[in-house]
């Protein structure tokens, strides 16, 4: 009987891979992107096992992060989601499929979600339930003063070199900021899991509203949320197709396209922020945010430009203008928000308009 409550308690495991086995033996039939009731429906789903599922990753998460404390169960997460956008992204520009603004536009709409969506939407709901939050500031700044230069080298900088007019690296400038992009990386991650682990641990101890399952080991945890994830990045490159279609069919802008991805990548992790914020534990929820938003730049970046080195394809990087300014505008709203060590409900507020102007640009540029 306990062993069948457990398998009860994995549902969407099974549904996800069920779902992956489905569209792979009918992708190129049925169940191929098409337009009308039947694609719409194949559209839905397949975004509501992959959201199920992120709920599964996110309950094994945070057990994961009751066991190992901080900063390692947040870790965890965030390398998890950012290695599903790797293998997302990687897998497309392998294929041939992707143009040269794809890693770019996902890129941007990771940082865009991440930095404003869901910081803005952690603070508000947190703040409008506690109150101000209290949150430790030496791992907040610890975090933006690595993730504001690569973000300005990524995604700004190409648009300024002259030995190249398309917004790209030459290949000798993308292999000097892949491997210092990587190694700032791996210095943050010393700091956070080594020299100083206690600038990502809670200020205080408030009261802790527990998610996790107690039921498995730490090792099952680890293993059903590998499980888990694995599917789902699978699933990602068959909801590309879906929302790649749906986009052209309505003459929508193509970085849309990156938004609706990014936003089902995030979802384990933007749940996991907004409950974390809920129970009061802002740490855990800033931990998330802004170490995504790092992960993505610190990891994605050199992956792209590797892979873009090693395939011969462009990879333009350089953000349009419009876009620059809303970049800088979101990186000097969050070193005010994290600045001043308590957070409440304006925060959150402003960081949700940022978030609305940036989807209103991308329908309107």
């Amino acid at each position: 009987m306990r062993t069948l409550n457990k398998l009860s308690r994995e549902i969407a495991i099974l549904a996800v891979i069920a779902t992956l086995a489905v569209f792979n033996l009918f992708g190129h039939g049925a169940l191929a992107p098409a337009a009308g009731i039947g694609g719409a429906l194949s559209f839905l789903w397949l975004m509501g096992v992959m959201v199920w599922g992120a709920s599964a990753v996110v309950r094994h998460a945070e057990a994961l992060a009751e066991r190992l404390g901080e900063p390692y169960g947040t870790l965890i997460l965030t390398l998890a989601v950012v290695c599903i956008e790797v293998a997302l992204i990687g897998s497309v520009m392998l294929s041939g499929d992707g143009g040269p603004t794809l890693a770019r536009d996902t890129m941007f709409a990771v940082v865009m979600i991440v930095l404003n969506g869901l910081v803005g939407l952690s603070l508000l709901l947190g703040a409008l339930r506690h109150g101000e939050q209290s949150y430790n500031f030496a791992g907040a700044s610890s975090f933006l003063t690595v993730l504001v230069p690569l973000a300005v080298f990524a995604l700004v900088l190409p648009d300024y070199t002259i030995s190249s007019r398309d917004g790209s690296f030459t290949g000798g400038q993308a292999l000097f900021f892949s491997i210092v992009t990587f190694a700032l990386y791996l210095v943050f991650l010393s700091i956070q899991t080594v020299r100083h682990r206690g600038f990502f641990t809670e200020p205080e101890d408030p009261p802790v509203i527990r998610h996790g399952d107690a039921s498995y080991a730490t090792w099952a945890h680890g293993l059903l949320l590998v499980a888990t994830l694995l599917p789902i990045v699978l699933l990602s490159k068959k909801m590309a197709g879906f929302v790649d279609h749906g986009i052209n069919a309505m003459s929508l802008p193509a970085a849309l396209g990156g938004v609706v991805i990014a936003t089902i990548v995030l979802a384990s992790e933007g749940m996991s922020a907004v409950r974390a914020a809920l129970s009061n534990r802002l740490q855990r929820a800033v931990n998330l945010c802004l170490g995504a938003a790092l992960s993505t730049i610190g990891l994605t970046v050199p992956a792209v430009l590797i892979i873009g080195m090693a395939t011969g394809q462009g990879v333009i990087l350089g953000l349009g203008p419009q876009m620059q300014v809303l970049l800088a505008l979101t990186l000097l709203t969050c070193v005010q928000t994290f600045g001043a060590r308590r957070t409440n409900v304006l925060h959150g507020a402003v960081h949700l308009v940022l978030f609305l102007a940036y989807l209103a640009l991308i329908l309107e540029p």
